[in-house]
C-alpha cells in the first residue's frame, strides 16, 4: 500500500504526527528487512531507527523520490551493511558476503485461497534458495521492486537480478514438483 502524497508533502514540510503515521506505515517491512541481514531483533530495530533519522534529515527530497519504498529498501540495506561492518567486524562487506539472508515466511492473506500446507512448502522451498538468490527473490517477487532498482541497490546488474530470478523460481518449482505428494 502506497503512503498518500499529500502525507509526503506534510512530511517535508515537517510535520511530526504525519512523520509518525509514515513511520509505522514502513516499519514492519523495514524491520523484517533488516532482520534478514543481522538476525537479531535489536540490531533490526537499530538499523530501523537510523533508516528513519536519516528519512527525517532528508524530508525535504521525499516528495521528489519517484519509488519511496525502493529508496527506503536502499537505505535499509546500506544501513545493514554498515551496521555488519562495525560490530561484527567486516571490514569491507558487499552483497558478495552476505552469507545467509533470512527470509521471514510469508503468510497467507486467505487460508481459502491457498491452503496452509502450500504455503509451508513455498517457504521451505525459499528456504532453500541460496542465500544472494533469497535476497533478490525476496526484494524482487515478495516486495515487487523494479530489476533496474534492486540491481543498483545491490550494485549488481540487472543480468544477474534476471539469473537469480529464474534460478530461484526453477528451483521452488522443482521443489514443489518433488515434494506435491509429501505436503498435500
Amino acid at each position: 500500500m502506497k503512503f498518500k502524497d499529500d502525507k509526503i508533502n506534510e512530511i517535508a514540510e515537517g510535520n511530526e504526527l504525519s512523520f509518525k503515521q509514515f513511520m509505522e506505515h514502513h516499519a514492519t517491512f523495514l524491520f523484517h528487512y533488516a532482520i534478514g541481514f543481522t538476525k537479531q531483533k535489536e540490531s533490526a530495530e537499530e538499523i530501523v531507527s537510523d533508516v528513519f533519522f536519516e528519512v527525517w534529515k532528508l524530508r525535504k527530497m521525499l516528495p521528489d523520490i519517484e519509488n519511496l519504498h525502493a529508496w527506503l529498501c536502499t537505505i535499509t540495506y546500506r544501513k545493514s551493511i554498515s551496521y555488519l561492518r562495525k560490530n561484527d567486524g567486516y571490514d569491507n562487506i558487499s552483497f558478495d558476503d552476505i552469507d545467509n539472508f533470512f527470509f521471514e515466511p510469508v503468510q497467507s492473506p486467505d487460508e481459502t485461497i491457498i491452503a496452509k500446507e502450500e504455503i509451508d512448502a513455498i517457504n521451505k522451498a525459499i528456504q532453500m534458495l541460496p542465500s544472494k538468490c533469497r535476497h533478490v527473490f525476496f526484494l524482487a517477487k515478495i516486495e515487487g521492486l523494479p530489476y533496474k532498482e534492486i540491481a543498483q541497490m545491490l550494485n549488481i546488474s540487472v543480468k544477474t537480478i534476471n539469473n537469480h530470478i529464474a534460478s530461484a523460481l526453477e528451483k521452488i518449482r522443482g521443489y514443489l514438483k518433488d515434494n506435491a505428494d509429501k505436503s498435500f
